[in-house]
């Protein structure tokens, strides 16, 4: 890059339930308190952007670019609102960073949220399927009640064929991620704990979602609310905000690619632009795989956890599943994969997780996660943020400034 951005903040709430709570007050939350980590005012910012992807489905407002211009300090700048189903957080990160690269600011903000439940906490299953199935293709919907789910457990079925991967095998993703989340105190499932036996058994909540597919219901992320915002920052803007580079984060290197939106007639088990956008953030970045030893990847679901730990570099095709149950993929592993506890169980409030994955694995650089998570000697990370059935890509390469 022409000149370095830094993560000069992170901020997120719990990840799970918001309650009663508006929109606006989310929105607003989220700016104030990632200024607040640093002593910032908002009006210290530059530019800005907000991803989302439910917020007219499930929360009827628009112009989410609005409210963040609603906070004071924050009227009249260049603030737009991004979607990209799933990656929609991650677009929000790299739309400030590019404004930063382009001159039009020296310091950004970029927030993502997702309110998916209602007042009293309660999910409405029917409508957000319907809601998520909009980020599919039309002609793949056809039979299908909740959509994305049967994609992936399709997904998981050609997976397990192609490669000779086990259920058991997938399992081990979702039961590190759980044990992850019992310490990270902003996790959706950190009061819950499971071993391979249970993810495998059908059994009280553990059920196939889709007859004769192998997906279940641990091997799926959660319905969540949440939100994330983060703070990124030139040399100057470093110095307007009175941060210290020695504190801070760089986004060494970036990558985003789509893939056509229907996964029939490609390779879905080898997205050709999860990899490119993967590789770019590596050159960019003058990284290997082999350097980086922190990473947050998007595991919707087990077999994409396995698919993106192919995707970062730490295993060959096929070989993602075989990485968690060697115990690589660990805290203390080769490389530590999702030690917030992953969307399966840290939780997927859907605008929010891209910026909460370069948020977490940002901390996890600063040493600033729960001991019980905290890489020993974090040497550079990686993150993987998908939309849809592996269509949009975004990825990036972070180090320690």
């Amino acid at each position: 890059m022409p000149k370095p951005i830094y993560i000069a903040a992170y901020e997120q709430s719990k990840f799970g339930k918001l309650g009663n709570i508006t929109v606006p007050d989310i929105i607003s939350s989220a700016v104030l308190s990632v200024c607040q980590q640093i002593n910032a005012s908002p009006a210290a910012l530059d530019v800005g952007s907000i991803g989302a992807a439910c917020n007219f489905t499930l929360n009827d407002q628009g112009l989410l670019a609005g409210l963040v211009a609603s906070v004071p300090g924050m009227e009249g700048k260049s603030i737009e609102t991004v979607e990209n189903a799933c990656a929609s957080g991650g677009v929000a990160v790299l739309s400030v960073l590019q404004k930063l690269l382009l001159g039009l600011g020296e310091t950004g903000i970029a927030v993502g949220y997702e309110k998916m439940r209602d007042a009293a906490g309660k999910m409405d299953g029917a409508l957000i399927g319907k809601a998520l199935g909009q980020y599919s293709h039309p002609d793949e919907r056809a039979g299908k009640v909740y959509i994305f789910p049967h994609l992936f457990a399709e997904i998981m079925r050609d997976y397990m064929a192609r490669w000779g991967v086990t259920e058991a095998d997938l399992a081990h993703i979702a039961v590190a991620e759980y044990a992850n989340a019992r310490h990270n105190p902003c996790a959706q499932m950190r009061n819950v704990q499971l071993t391979v036996e249970q993810a495998t058994r059908i059994e009280g909540v553990n059920r196939y979602i889709v007859e004769g597919l192998p997906l279940k219901t641990y091997d799926s992320s959660q319905v969540t609310d949440g939100y994330a915002a983060l703070i990124l920052a030139t040399e100057e803007g470093l110095r307007k905000l009175g941060v210290a580079k020695a504190d801070c984060v760089q986004i060494a290197g970036w990558g985003q690619a789509t893939d056509p939106l229907k996964k029939e007639g490609r390779d879905i088990l080898h997205p050709a632009g999860a990899y490119r956008a993967m590789n770019t953030a590596y050159q960019m970045a003058g990284l290997k795989p082999a350097d980086v030893n922190v990473a947050e990847v998007h595991d919707c679901f087990t077999v994409m956890g396995a698919i993106a730990t192919e995707v970062i570099g730490k295993a060959r095709p096929g070989e993602g599943a075989r990485y968690w149950v060697e115990g690589k993929a660990a805290v203390n592993g080769e490389c530590s994969i999702n030690t917030s506890g992953g969307l399966i169980a840290k939780g997927h409030p859907i605008g929010a997780t891209g910026i909460a994955m370069i948020g977490w694995a940002a901390w996890q650089l600063l040493g600033k996660v729960p001991p019980e998570l905290q890489v020993k000697s974090p040497q550079a990370a990686a993150t993987f943020n998908i939309g849809g059935p592996v269509c949009a890509s975004v990825c990036t390469v972070l180090k320690r400034a």
